[in-house]
């Protein structure tokens, strides 16, 4: 009986550790990249900070790394699919925009002027946007993490530096969180198309 006992404790254990090891086991590339199966409109409404961001040139790096802070909005235009993305970042002391009207398709977009397909991924950070830029047909990749935060805890920034190396870019540039955004700027601005424009930066 006793030994019975020790082979039924035995093997509970060894279930026990199987499920834990199952729980515990890493993410494949797989399931790090999956785009997200629709977009919550209510959810994408606003501002978001970028946080951190890689590309795949290389070369485009150095120029990325510059830039003091950038930021991102969606703007509701009382439609289902139809919406405005306008893309703000502070650089040299200046506050660059654009602005595009977009359709969504899913859990991607299309931005006409300069041929970019952007497609919103999975991401476990709950108030966190994770964008792939395809720019030219796969030419280059831009793989940018927004947040209603400034700065993410560890876990969540672990997470995304996964999902970077899943894509063979190179690690991530993060944004410095003490660094001042640019001026919100409101949908009534007078950036209804693919222009940009530039403008000193306001106090």
């Amino acid at each position: 009986m006793i030994s019975a006992c020790r082979v039924m404790f035995v093997v509970c254990a060894v279930v026990f550790c199987l499920m834990a090891l199952s729980r515990s086991a890493p993410l494949t590339c797989k399931d790090l990249l999956r785009p997200l199966d629709q977009v919550d409109l209510h959810h994408l409404e606003g501002r978001w900070a970028l946080v951190a961001g890689s590309l795949s040139d290389p070369t485009l790096i150095e120029r990325f790394g510059r830039r003091d802070s950038a930021s991102s909005s969606f703007f509701n235009n009382t439609s289902e699919s139809s919406i405005l993305f306008k893309r703000i970042l502070n650089m040299d002391n200046k506050c660059h925009s654009s602005s595009y009207n977009i359709s969504l398709e899913g859990s991607s977009f299309t931005i006409r002027d300069g041929n970019v397909t952007t497609t919103f991924t999975h991401t476990t950070c709950h108030d966190c946007i994770l964008l792939s830029f395809d720019v030219e047909s796969g030419k280059r990749q831009h793989f940018y993490l927004f947040s209603r935060r400034r700065q993410l805890e560890q876990r969540e920034m672990e997470e995304f530096r996964a999902q970077v190396a899943c894509l063979n870019m190179p690690p991530p540039v993060v944004m410095d969180p003490t660094k001042e955004l640019c001026p919100e700027e409101t949908p009534s601005d007078p950036a209804a198309g693919p222009k940009e424009k530039a403008e000193g930066k306001k106090d």
